[in-house]
């Protein structure tokens, strides 16, 4: 029989990626999906005939457990949250109701329904905050600097106390930055690479950001998924730093994408102040040891190849008049 997994946030980046992997290893897939009046599935509609939405929500015990008992699986990854940092300054109650309080709900729903189902819970980066030690690894002390990242601290120490108090499986993967050419257009990554895309086809003079000295540890999300499914399938639940080991500024990644545009990115790019956050992370960096030495985990894709991938999808995209999460492949500009 096929292994069943459950995935909150499945429409999100994270989300399809993974629905993506474990349906080619032969898993029947079902996906949370809050209630909503506008369908927002872009980024697995490709995969509607495969996978199985449930209507639930973290903010709602009740609807995770119905969704538990629907499902029956055998493995739960938690990725759903409110997860843009400058959001959670603007909402941070809910930012914690659904990235903190979720986690529990969720916890408290597989005790409730099946003490055996595997749990993934989608820690951060963010968690370290302003680190006392660089580059982080799963011993170094959390130091949140957002509403966003403190839920997420919360999120991983419940995830942590359940493992230790009623000994669940479960885990929790500390991911540094990842992205693809399906990250929200809200995030600097996806902003560069729209912005360069505009540029390319003579639909912006000026791409506007904030700090570019800020230095950030960035992977390929596909490459990412892969360590949530190998932390589920090894003897014992423990935790991992997921990421790189390579910090690049944000200037350096506006370089590259340009770069790969075959533009110059000085003359485009302005910084704005009002896209400082309140309390900046200025520097993260991952030390993933324990991720390949225990799971044998490594990444694939590089920084630059990555960049180039976003910035050539984001091009075909505006070309061709694709939704701008739609999965397509790129044929280069």
């Amino acid at each position: 029989m096929s292994k069943r997994a459950l995935i909150t946030g499945i429409t999100g980046q994270d989300g399809s990626y993974l629905a993506e992997f474990l349906l080619e290893r032969g898993y029947e897939v079902f996906g949370v999906v809050r209630r909503s009046s506008v369908a927002n599935s872009e980024r697995v509609d490709h995969l509607l005939d495969r996978i199985t939405f449930l209507q639930a929500d973290l903010l709602d015990q009740s609807s995770l457990i119905s969704a538990l008992r629907e499902a029956k699986p055998q493995e739960v990854y938690n990725l759903a949250a409110q997860s843009f940092v400058p959001t959670s300054w603007a909402q941070p109650v809910l930012t914690g109701e659904f990235t903190a309080l979720g986690v529990t709900r969720m916890l408290e729903a597989i005790r409730t329904v099946d003490e055996s189902i595997r749990f993934y819970q989608a820690s951060s980066s963010e968690m370290f905050g302003n680190p006392i030690e660089c580059p982080q690894r799963e011993t170094t002390p959390f130091h949140p600097r957002s509403p966003y990242g403190v839920a997420k601290v919360y999120g991983h120490h419940i995830t942590v106390n359940y493992r230790e108090s009623y000994g669940l499986f479960a885990c929790s993967g500390i991911l540094f930055n990842h992205e693809s050419p399906r990250r929200g257009v809200e995030f600097v990554s996806r902003k560069v690479s729209q912005g360069v895309a505009k540029v390319k086809l003579g639909r912006s003079r000026e791409l506007k950001l904030g700090n570019l000295s800020a230095k950030r540890d960035w992977g390929f999300a596909g490459d990412y998924v892969k360590a949530m499914w190998m932390m589920l399938n090894q003897d014992k639940p423990d935790d991992y730093v997921v990421a790189t080991g390579i910090a690049h500024s944000v200037e350096d990644l506006v370089r590259v994408a340009f770069d790969a545009a075959g533009l110059n990115w000085q003359e485009f790019v302005k910084v704005d102040p009002t896209f400082f956050r309140p309390a900046e992370v200025d520097h993260l960096l991952g030390d993933c040891t324990k991720a390949k030495t225990v799971l044998g985990w490594e990444t694939k894709v590089s920084f630059e190849e990555l960049v180039a991938m976003m910035v050539d999808e984001e091009i075909y995209r505006m070309r061709n008049g694709l939704p701008m999460y739609a999965v397509c492949s790129a044929k280069g500009v």
